[in-house]
């Protein structure tokens, strides 16, 4: 069997793997929601759209259960700090969350005009919130939050929910918001055709620009904001407590992992080529919608795992006491727990996958306003 410390690195590579799923298959529906109003100029067009990832987006939301539950089986620690400090940001998410099905769900009871455009407005609000505090979220962490243990491991947060929206994170919350518009565009553009299509296209490049140029952005604030090491050497395969390591607080920190291993340049490299791809794909004479919307997925992938390597080997780095940082190799389940894990999750894992790609092959085509207007159980 794989040693305590592979264990430990596997599995922060499969939640990275994770996020990077729900940012891909949930994220598209958050965008598309979105722009309802943006690219939806009329009530058939928004129905088009809606009903572009009305069988879909249920069951989008496994990867967002399975994040969670990789999180509190995979690593206690990082899910008790995380859900207990971000309470209030959690309820926030979780009110957008349970507003988008009621806005799927009771949008086409009622053909008056008015009841339909307040659903669209609580359906782009749901988007556009669920967006901006999952990025404001990544936002804090790379900073670290304010969060220490007593010597019996009793977590204590001092931030308030204001305090989240810091400058920085509301730079990473934007950066969250145009990536899932930009993704959300690039899937309506592949499920649609017509006015609708050309209107998603121009949308998803002009978005992959502002990412790109965004992205950039974000990553020269990065280089001068505090960053955090481990002092010492740190036993990869020893005892899940925190408090067992000393920790400092490096200026430029969170690019200390590229200048001592170049290889992890490749996560940023794809995020911006993957922006810029999808506004030349989405933006040509000839738009390549398919081609378009796998870049998109590419610029995600490359973005989250950014977050990742610039961290690593922190999970959640502690900005009130640097020692109580939560670290890849202290803050995991027990050698037994991560090899049963990866034992359900070897055999578990490809069913799911297998049944998600048989669902989108049965659905493949676009969906029409004749497609629509047919069906009498259409949103």
């Amino acid at each position: 069997m794989p040693s305590y410390e592979l264990l430990r690195l596997a599995w922060w590579a499969v939640l990275g793997v994770l996020l990077m799923g729900v940012a891909v298959m949930d994220g598209f529906d958050m965008g598309a929601a979105m722009l309802l109003p943006v690219i939806g100029r009329t009530d058939m067009d928004r129905r088009v759209i809606l009903n572009s990832v009305g069988p879909v987006w249920e069951g989008n939301q496994v990867w967002l259960v399975l994040g969670a539950g990789a999180v509190f089986a995979a690593w206690p620690p990082l899910y008790g700090v995380a859900f207990s400090g971000f309470y209030l940001a959690m309820l926030l998410l979780l009110a957008m969350l349970i507003l988008r099905p009621v806005g799927f769900a009771f949008r086409s009871r009622i053909a008056d005009p008015r009841w339909r455009n307040l659903w669209d407005c609580a359906l782009f609000t749901s988007g556009l919130v669920a967006a901006l505090v999952f990025g404001v979220a990544f936002g804090n962490v790379l900073q670290g939050v304010p969060f220490r243990f007593d010597d019996t491991l009793r977590m204590t947060y001092t931030g308030d929910l204001l305090g989240l929206f810091n400058p920085f994170a509301l730079l990473c919350g934007v950066i969250s918001v145009v990536m899932l518009a930009m993704h959300g565009a690039s899937y309506i553009a592949v499920k649609t055709d017509g006015a609708l299509r050309q209107r998603a296209c121009r949308v998803g490049a002009f978005a992959g620009v502002a990412l790109a140029a965004l992205f950039i952005g974000a990553g020269f604030w990065a280089a001068h904001l505090q960053g955090y090491a481990i002092a010492g050497v740190m036993p990869h395969a020893g005892p899940s407590n925190p408090l067992l390591k000393a920790v400092v607080r490096t200026p430029g920190g969170l690019m200390r992992n590229y200048a001592a291993m170049p290889w992890m340049l490749a996560a940023p490299i794809a995020g911006v080529l993957g922006a810029v791809l999808t506004a030349a794909l989405a933006g040509a004479r000839r738009p390549r919608p398919l081609l378009a919307f796998c870049a998109s997925g590419l610029a995600i992938k490359g973005i989250i795992a950014t977050a990742g390597v610039s961290l690593f080997p922190f999970l959640l780095p502690s900005s009130l006491d640097p020692k109580s940082s939560l670290t890849v190799w202290d803050a995991s389940s027990s050698e037994t727990t991560l090899t049963i894990m990866t034992v359900a999750t070897a055999i578990f894992l490809p069913i799911v996958l297998t049944y998600t790609a048989w669902v989108y092959r049965v659905l493949r085509g676009p969906v029409t306003a004749e497609s629509v207007s047919a069906d009498h159980h259409a949103y």
